[in-house]
């Protein structure tokens, strides 16, 4: 058998475990997207169980060092 038989025959069976490498990350990044879509809808229902504790909102739209809250509140 010469060498260039076994480099295509090493080459036929490396196809088959490409392919299966592929396939699993085709179901990889399925599962990624299903995690990703359900992470968003569990973010949504969170932000607006918040703003339902907390209608006026002011719970999230804080900023640190804000100069001019700090300014109006007298702490500067």
């Amino acid at each position: 058998m010469s060498l260039g038989r076994i480099v295509e025959i090493y080459q036929f069976f490396w196809m088959f475990e490409s392919h299966a490498q592929q396939r699993m990350a085709w179901e990889d990044a399925a599962q990624a997207r299903i995690a990703r879509a359900r992470a968003e809808a569990q973010a949504a229902a969170q932000l607006r169980a918040m703003l339902q504790a907390n209608p006026s909102g002011s719970l999230g739209d804080a900023r640190l060092n804000d100069l001019t809250n700090l300014e109006r509140s007298g702490l500067l």
